[in-house]
């Protein structure tokens, strides 16, 4: 899912998915991990905003009011007796600035001589 365009902001602090309410059973993934989820307002170009989901494999580095970056986010849509919707599933929730400098530093391995011109085209991007 391109996430480009979009203004993602964590408005609840991530916390363990439970699968039954009753007996408090936490949701693990594939290799027993914890899986967490966090809500967020999503912000596209026209001003649209929605609340949504996300579930990510270990507790991810937010906290309430962060601009987040959704690392490899995927939509899957659902559907049990007659109801249906699309769960939202990345593989990384991390702060946008600490994104960012993820992104830097490994644009800088790569090729040193393309950050100035990534940056600067990135800034004149828009929001």
């Amino acid at each position: 899912m391109d996430t480009t365009k979009l203004a993602i902001t964590c408005v609840k602090a991530p916390q363990p998915r439970v699968l039954n309410r009753d007996t408090g059973e936490i949701k693990t993934d594939k290799n027993g991990n914890t899986v967490f989820e966090v809500t967020v307002s999503v912000e596209d170009e026209f001003g649209r905003i929605e609340l949504m989901k996300i579930g990510t494999t270990g507790e991810p580095p937010i906290t309430t009011g962060d601009l987040v970056t959704a690392v490899g986010l995927l939509g899957y849509v659902w559907e049990i007796a007659g109801r249906w919707g699309i769960a939202y599933r990345a593989s990384a929730l991390l702060p946008a600035r600490e994104a960012a400098n993820v992104a830097d530093t490994s644009l800088r391995q790569r090729d040193p001589g393309s950050l100035k011109t990534c940056q600067t085209s990135s800034l004149s991007g828009g929001a």
